[in-house]
């Protein structure tokens, strides 16, 4: 190949940035195609009555990764976006009325267990977190941070998978949690995130509990002006490096040779623009179904096990907020086990479900009128695969359980302006199962068992974002991004 290839990135959100910076990084030319009006995909934002929301995640760690896409370019993340430290990064409370600080750093979390659950629990914390830094350095860069062909690539690594096993990353999180400490406060803590992962704690494999270590040791960090500030610095990034980002330019089918090779893509205004390779970011089972109709989708695109989805409730407030809250809150509800059989097995709401609120208005003053708040509400609640509700009735009924609950808890209920988000939102959005957390990381859908990045029907094609290698999280779709450049590398070469 003559000069530098051409590559389009259909999507700008955080998988489809990375990966542009990582292309440009590698001299391509990079063109990024993406629908809307802004960067961002599912870390979208929306403003309405004078009040400004993130519409996607709200937990941003592992700055290392974002760290990585910029560098790829010669820039900084700092050069970008300002990325504050929260600390606690998460208040955390149960259904008996206490509640739990997660601290930045080791001494200032065993600081908060000794005083809340006691000095055997802070003790085997000092353990836990060795454990949880040897997964990290075990799982990251073999098993996350990697390209699979097949499942026999993980005998790449045979003394790392060794490791792993050593460990018992092949238990089950939630028994694996509950062995290190005795107060069940810190089971619900420090397995929560199997969420993320769309399994019950139970469920899980106890490898999850890198999530924990990302969370809870590295970090959680809030970026000025909000979370969306990342995507629009990183498509800013791609601009001063020589790329091209075009928004209102919806892409409709990914157009391929005589060969069946990607040649580039089409336009809805008709317009096809040419490329010697094309990454895909749109969710797994869409990017088939609307870009490559032609083809049957891998099997678990088609019949996998999605993770549970979520009701989403943006809430622009007026009036104080209680003292206890912070940026980011938990709240337990006394079920556990019982309420993720109702999620994930009977299909329907939490009879006694756990919430999560942030309220960004705390660090983002701008986001919100003088005398007023920002409240990001999350109730999981099952996806449109397994769940038999009757959204359009059930969802005035919800909406009010949510509302009890916040006045319960303290929160400001004074609504100046607000938007539901439920299951068939997120379809209409393209997101299969109508969840925006794709398929769940079961054993059969981790790492070399995952969808691939890469369909051998058509060479050129690259795929990124939660759906595909290596999972579901900001951390994860940036790393994806990454990866998708290594394929095109490969290609290209």
């Amino acid at each position: 190949m003559s000069g530098p290839a051409h590559v389009v990135v259909v999507g700008a959100g955080l998988s489809g940035l990375a990966a542009a910076l990582h292309l440009l990084g590698d001299g391509h030319r990079v063109t990024v195609l993406e629908r809307a009006s802004v960067p961002g995909g599912r870390n979208g934002t929306w403003s309405q009555d004078g009040f400004r929301f993130d519409t996607g995640p709200v937990v941003f760690t592992m700055v290392n990764l974002l760290e990585e896409a910029f560098a790829a370019v010669g820039r900084t993340a700092s050069d970008h976006v300002e990325l504050k430290l929260l600390d606690p990064g998460y208040h955390t409370f149960y259904a008996d009325g206490s509640r739990l600080l997660i601290r930045h750093g080791h001494a200032a979390m065993r600081a908060e267990i000794e005083r809340e659950c006691g000095a055997k629990d802070a003790a085997a914390f000092d353990r836990f977190v060795v454990w949880l830094k040897a997964l990290h350095d075990v799982e990251l860069p073999h098993f996350i941070d990697a390209n699979f062909d097949t499942p026999l690539d993980l005998l790449r690594h045979p003394v790392a998978a060794l490791q792993l096993l050593g460990l018992r990353g092949f238990g089950r999180l939630g028994p694996q949690i509950a062995s290190w400490f005795d107060d069940e406060r810190l089971h619900k803590a420090f397995s929560f995130q199997a969420m993320y992962a769309g399994l019950a704690p139970a469920q899980a494999l106890a490898l999850y509990a890198v999530i924990a270590h990302m969370d809870s040791i590295e970090g959680t960090y809030f970026p000025v002006g909000g979370m969306h500030s990342v995507p629009r610095g990183m498509a800013d990034a791609v601009a001063q490096s020589g790329g091209t980002v075009r928004y209102d330019a919806t892409v409709e089918r990914v157009v391929r040779n005589a060969d069946g090779s990607a040649a580039g893509v089409s336009l809805a205004s008709g317009e096809v623009v040419a490329a010697d390779a094309v990454v895909v970011t749109a969710d797994l089972p869409t990017a088939y179904a609307e870009l490559l109709p032609e083809l049957k989708a891998p099997r678990a695109a088609r019949k996998g096990s999605f993770s549970p989805s979520a009701m989403v409730w943006h809430l622009g407030v007026r009036g104080a907020l209680p003292e206890h809250v912070g940026h980011h809150n938990i709240h337990f509800g006394a079920a556990w086990d019982e309420a993720f059989d109702d999620l994930l097995v009977r299909g329907r709401p939490m009879a006694d479900p756990s919430r999560f609120v942030a309220v960004p208005s705390i660090d983002d003053p701008a986001a919100a009128p003088e005398g007023c708040h920002t409240l990001y509400v999350l109730e999981p609640v099952p996806n449109l695969a397994v769940g038999r509700i009757d959204w359009a009735k059930e969802t005035p009924g919800l909406r009010e359980r949510m509302l009890q609950f916040l006045r319960e808890a303290g929160y400001p209920t004074d609504i100046v302006t607000e938007k539901l988000v439920t299951p068939p939102d997120w379809e209409a959005q393209g997101m299969a199962a109508g969840t925006p957390f794709a398929l769940a990381h079961t054993f059969g859908q981790t790492g070399p068992f995952r969808p691939k990045n890469v369909d051998g029907r058509v060479p050129g094609l690259v795929f990124a974002g939660s759906g595909t290698t290596p999972g579901v999280g900001i951390p994860m779709v940036l790393i994806s991004g990454k990866l998708a450049a290594e394929r095109v590398r490969e290609l290209l070469r």
